[in-house]
């Protein structure tokens, strides 16, 4: 499938310059956040802001932070990780999960609204998981 760059690229562009305050956000949060179009099997955003779940990992400070994209598809792989995403309404949401190979660091300028956030359990066996990854 052909990508279209050229959508994307405006709002990239917006992101970047905006004088909004950045969001202030926490390691466990599950943000949707403007991923964008990117190349080839990266992980791109959805929709007409392109924008995907991604849960913290890491925070370095406020402007950045390691983030790791969000699917539906449920995959039994050593870079996969299944949990149930949680919110202030319901004790346990729907199921997610992580895709550890597409570990990223994010610029908080592309938050867009947290949506729930990973359960303390799950977030020390994500972190376990993606640092079995390391050679």
């Amino acid at each position: 499938m052909e990508k279209d760059y050229q959508i994307w690229t405006p709002i990239k562009k917006n992101l970047n310059n905006t004088e909004e305050p950045r969001l202030f956000f926490h390691e466990r949060e599950i943000w949707y956040c403007h991923l964008g179009e990117n190349i080839g099997f990266e992980q791109d955003g959805r929709g007409d802001d392109f924008l995907r779940p991604v849960v913290i990992i890491r925070k370095f400070n406020n402007e950045i932070f390691w983030g790791v994209p969000l699917t539906r598809t449920q995959k039994d792989l050593p870079f996969y990780f299944a949990f149930m995403l949680q919110n202030d309404a319901e004790e346990s949401g729907e199921k997610s999960t992580a895709v550890l190979s597409q570990v990223r660091l994010i610029d908080a300028k592309r938050l867009r609204r947290m949506i729930g956030y990973i359960s303390e359990e799950d977030i020390v066996l994500l972190k376990k998981k993606l640092k079995a990854l390391l050679p």
